[in-house]
């Protein structure tokens, strides 16, 4: 088995906009209505302050004394020990290197540039895993060319169906996962599937229970 198709097989996904890569480091992006780990989680990351993507008692759920706790300007405002990374930075954390990328939305003003959401770029077992956050098709996914992508196809507020897959036939690459859908249809996801399995091999999770 190739190392690529481990990784997709270490990606779960925690329902709407929330993950963890099983690592090693595990990191955990957005928990949100998860279960407290049977170990503590090495990093948890935060793309931005929403209520549904930052909640503070899933955090203390899986947090430890060594996780390392990432997430923009406002989430360290209002949670102690958070590390801050600005778009286009970058840390190591033992296998792992984590960038963070702009995240917006030109449209809607709940995701502004100015509210300085972020996405993250992962790189683990010499795979990049591009986790967009809460954001629209936006010029700065030209310049990123993933393995694997996580990308929400709701339309409220981030990008629709079509934008999606707009998005990976810039960045094609090998594997997309769609998410920000389980609280409504599966027709979405089936549409992402059709116009983006031209670009790249869609993968629909089901969220852990």
């Amino acid at each position: 088995m190739s190392l690529l198709n481990t990784m997709i097989e270490n990606i779960q996904w925690l329902g709407h906009s929330s993950f963890v890569l099983m690592g090693p480091p595990s990191i955990y992006i957005n928990p949100w209505r998860t279960t407290r780990a049977e170990q503590p989680a090495d990093v948890i990351l935060v793309s931005h302050d929403h209520y549904e993507n930052f909640s503070l008692a899933d955090i203390e759920k899986l947090r430890g004394p060594e996780t390392i706790v990432i997430g923009n300007e406002r989430v360290a405002s209002e949670l102690e020990g958070c590390n801050v990374l600005r778009p286009w930075q970058s840390v190591s954390v033992g296998r792992a290197c984590i960038k963070a990328v702009p995240a917006y939305s030109p449209t809607d003003a709940r995701h502004a540039p100015s509210e300085g959401g972020l996405g993250f770029i992962i790189s683990l077992n010499y795979y990049d895993v591009y986790y967009a956050g809460d954001t629209q098709l936006i010029p700065e996914m030209s310049s990123i060319k993933p393995d694997i992508a996580i990308l929400p196809i709701d339309g409220n507020g981030t990008m629709t169906v079509d934008d999606a897959a707009q998005a990976v036939a810039r960045m094609r690459p090998r594997w997309t996962i769609p998410c920000n859908w389980n609280n409504g249809s599966r027709v979405n996801a089936h549409m992402f599937e059709r116009e983006g399995s031209a670009y790249t091999e869609v993968v629909l999770l089901s969220p852990k229970p």
